[in-house]
């Protein structure tokens, strides 16, 4: 099973990697610890933190927090959403 679905990109994402965390929808049935190591494999930076919620849509949204500096940035960039 893969954690991440896609990059969840709104103004307030885009906001937070100046914080260096990017948001994902994940797959509902993922735990933390999943979607920790999924992001690690798919983009090869160390997560620091992973916090999730859910949305008025019900899905399921985690905030990943990375180790290092300009992760966030760097992925966003491979992404092509910068």
């Amino acid at each position: 099973m893969t954690a991440i679905k896609f990059p969840f990109i709104t103004e307030k994402s885009m906001a937070q990697l100046d914080d260096n965390k990017l948001q994902f929808i994940v797959d509902t049935r993922a735990n933390k610890h999943q979607i920790k190591d999924d992001v690690s494999k798919k983009y090869g930076f160390d997560v620091r933190s992973v916090s999730t919620m859910t949305t008025m849509k019900g899905l399921k949204k985690a905030v990943v927090t990375f180790e290092e500096t300009d992760a966030a940035h760097e992925i966003a960039t491979r992404l092509g959403l910068m």
